[in-house]
């Protein structure tokens, strides 16, 4: 069992892990050898809540299938088994930050003497660039 969060953890017979040739410079390793690790992993077996399912379809994004099964792609190390690990801690660090409920943001308003300082700054640059523009009609 790997634990996600407190609440939520995974049973390794879950992630389905192939090995696949990495694409790519590697000269002829990229040719000969299965590097890449494709982990797939349903969703649905494991129990989320709604909230945190709405957020991890967000998160995956379209590394999420139609069917709720997550794919991803690691070939970032010429080894199976760094590969193998790395697409798993992606996977749980996505699972991690959807089970993150967002703080909720309040409107809040500006002071009045932010206002005040805001128009007061308007002013002094339309006085500039107006002072620019001025042609005396004596010449």
């Amino acid at each position: 069992m790997i634990r996600v969060t407190r609440d939520i953890t995974i049973d390794e017979k879950d992630l389905d892990i192939a090995f696949v040739r990495a694409s790519g410079p590697g000269g002829q390793n990229v040719n000969k050898l299965s590097t890449a690790a494709q982990l797939r992993f349903d969703v649905s077996r494991v129990a989320l809540a709604p909230d945190t399912m709405m957020r991890l379809t967000t998160l995956a994004g379209q590394r999420m299938t139609k069917d709720g099964v997550i794919v991803i792609h690691a070939q970032r190390f010429r080894t199976q088994e760094r590969n193998r690990a790395d697409a798993i801690d992606r996977l749980l660090d996505l699972l991690r930050e959807a089970s993150v409920r967002p703080k909720p943001r309040r409107a809040t308003k500006p002071t009045l003497g932010s206002k005040i300082r805001r128009l007061d700054g308007k002013k002094r640059r339309s006085d500039v660039k107006a002072k620019r523009n001025t042609r005396s009609f004596d010449d």
